[in-house]
């Protein structure tokens, strides 16, 4: 995946009114691999993975990259945001030499109808648009993802299209900077 470009990271941690976004830290591998392993959290995204390879293979400090931000909960990670280059080969584009930042999430299960995506999302999005300023964000979700479909409404994201990857219909938005983020 592309780096984000000409950003300072890690940032410092951005506070929201009930999380904290902040780089990865060793003791939330725990949490990475409860995440990944998690058939609830898999629904969407092509499965969980096996506990035991992820035990095998996650790397002491997960996720130190970069655009990845975990999202804390009174010290304890719930959920993680990541800002990445969209792949050039894969449909869904907004700008004519692709390449776009596109926004992901994942929460722990028992984080899920609190609102927590929204909030460390529209903080990410908030803290994107200063570090690059008139750039637009795209998110892709299965169109059977109810909730993702919700968190991206909420946060202003607007339908650009929709097509088959993966075996199922996505739902590709964009968001700018210079409409408000929710």
């Amino acid at each position: 995946m592309t780096e984000l470009g000409p950003v300072a990271w890690p940032p410092a941690p951005i506070r929201t009114e009930r999380l904290v976004l902040r780089e990865s830290e060793a003791r939330d591998r725990v949490a990475f691999i409860e995440l990944f392993a998690s058939p609830e959290v898999g629904t969407y995204i092509g499965g969980p993975r096996p506990r035991d390879e992820l035990e095998r293979t996650a790397p002491e400090v997960p996720g130190r990259r970069p655009g990845f931000f975990v999202i804390d909960l009174d010290g304890t990670m719930i959920g993680m945001i990541t800002l990445d280059r969209r792949d050039a080969e894969r449909p869904g584009h907004v700008r004519p030499d692709a390449g776009e930042a596109e926004l992901g999430y994942m929460f722990l299960p028992e984080a899920w109808g609190c609102g927590y995506a929204a909030e460390a999302c529209a903080a990410a999005l908030d803290w994107f648009a200063d570090s690059l300023p008139d750039e637009p964000v795209v998110l892709c979700t299965q169109t059977a993802n109810e909730r993702s479909m919700r968190v991206a409404a909420k946060l202003g994201f607007t339908e650009v299209e929709r097509f088959e990857e993966y075996g199922a219909e996505q739902w590709f938005g964009v968001w700018s900077s210079v409409t408000p983020s929710g």
